[in-house]
């Protein structure tokens, strides 16, 4: 299995250290349902340097001391505290540069709202260069908030996403020059001369929320899809949904085609662990990240995946249940009941397994029951909230010591292998119905 860790690396205060600016922030997030929109007047720029180097700092440190991780996690966002990374290329660089042996998952690069595909190419190959050919390329659609911020129309998101995708695939592995007249992308000199190392070119791993279509056009390509910390019960039907797609392209997926996002947090006591792991729900989670007129405007999303997305409360990945409603609250009081709304709902998060916070030994079993029910080959751990970077980098050094050499001897029986043990797409179809790539039975036991 490939073991990797992923942070969004937020803008935020230690309410340890900062309690008056942390609470400041978070109001203001509440007050508008929305991490994305937050104005910028709220940004400290010697603030936002500090964080941005630790985050950094920890992605070094792994590469250097963590040695059971295989690989580190980035993506980008714009517009949000929720993501000090809004060009994920340029910590990728820094990151290949100041690393030897850790893969960089790049998950992923917005193709829709890169107004210059080619450009996006040659920065890739860039950076694959760099890292002697460690990078992991993921292409993402965006959220619908990043269509706003980028001035793309949503309408021709998925358009723009498969034909940009099949452009730079096409700009790295057909030798130029050449001319390129699409729908959407037109160049009339096609020559990239920095071409990846890794040949034809680097791995593609597809991080998505329970989209149909995502899945299907993954599976039709042979790519890894990874759920971004999708619930379990709608996670089983969209891994069933790739492994029929599969089928129809004449092969049997198996773990190597799946990857899983889960959210965690790791420290000496239970206590504290779980302290940490409730700040996941800081400004209300992804579930606002932001409000659902931006994150899904018209045209972005098909009927089904719309469906799909009501069926699993909005957010699939959100650790709390979505408040709407036009926000506003006048008063610090009323901006705290609202919190206080969220934040009581951290038991059922932690029943749920949406967020799994303990010692080694309380984390473990829980972390092989996910691997027992999804048989990912792609495990990132997701550490989150306003959480101290001396407790990040502690929660790091636990999950390298205890957590994944346990897990790994666990994926070994259960059989999970990687996209690097096993190649996507090459498993034979064995008759016309395929056998399945994750077990039901198991996510029933713990119902």
């Amino acid at each position: 299995m490939h073991y990797m860790w992923f942070t969004e690396r937020a803008y935020h205060y230690d309410p340890e250290v900062e309690p008056e600016r942390y609470r400041e922030l978070e109001n203001e997030i509440v007050r508008k349902r929305s991490f994305y929109g937050t104005p910028n007047r709220m940004f400290d720029r010697a603030h936002g340097a500090k964080l941005l180097n630790q985050y950094l700092d920890e992605k070094i440190y792994t590469d250097a001391e963590l040695m059971n991780f295989d690989g580190v996690m980035l993506n980008e966002h714009h517009g949000t505290p929720f993501c000090l990374g809004a060009v994920m290329d340029v910590e990728a660089s820094v990151v290949a540069k100041t690393t030897k042996r850790l893969k960089i998952a790049l998950l992923g690069n917005p193709v829709p709202t890169v107004s210059n595909a080619l450009r996006l190419a040659e920065e890739l190959a860039m950076i694959d260069l760099i890292s002697n050919g460690r990078m992991i390329t993921g292409w993402v659609r965006g959220a619908g908030s990043e269509q706003l911020a980028n001035n793309a129309n949503p309408a021709y998101n998925r358009e723009m996403f498969e034909e940009g995708v099949d452009f730079i695939v096409k700009a790295w592995t057909t030798p130029g020059p050449f001319r390129y007249e699409g729908k959407h992308f037109h160049f009339r000199h096609v020559n990239p001369w920095v071409l990846p190392l890794q040949t034809p070119h680097p791995p593609f791993w597809i991080p998505g929320l329970i989209s149909p279509e995502t899945a299907q056009w993954c599976a039709k390509r042979r790519y890894p899809y990874v759920a971004l910390a999708t619930r379990l019960e709608p996670t089983l039907e969209l891994w069933d949904f790739y492994n029929q797609a599969a089928a129809r392209e004449g092969y049997q997926a198996g773990p190597e085609n799946f990857g899983y996002l889960q959210p965690v947090m790791v420290a000496d006591t239970q206590e504290r662990a779980e302290e940490l792991g409730k700040r996941i729900l800081y400004g209300g989670a992804f579930a606002h990240f932001a409000r659902p007129e931006w994150m899904f405007p018209p045209g972005y999303n098909s009927k089904e995946a719309t469906r799909r997305l009501a069926r699993a409360n909005f957010g699939a990945n959100a650790a709390a249940k979505p408040l709407y409603g036009d926000g506003g609250e006048d008063s610090d009081e009323a901006v705290e009941a609202v919190k206080q709304t969220i934040y009581s709902g951290y038991p059922d998060v932690l029943k749920d397994m949406v967020m799994i916070a303990g010692t080694p030994d309380n984390v473990i079993p829980k972390l092989k029951k996910v691997l027992d029910i999804l048989r990912p080959g792609i495990f990132s751990f997701w550490l989150d909230g306003p959480v101290p970077a001396k407790d990040r980098l502690r929660c790091l050094e636990l999950l390298n010591r205890d957590v994944i050499p346990a897990l790994r001897e666990h994926g070994k029986k259960l059989g999970l292998v990687d996209p690097f043990q096993c190649i996507p797409g090459s498993r034979p179809l064995r008759g016309s119905t395929p056998d399945p790539v994750s077990d039901a039975e198991a996510l029933a036991a713990i119902a």
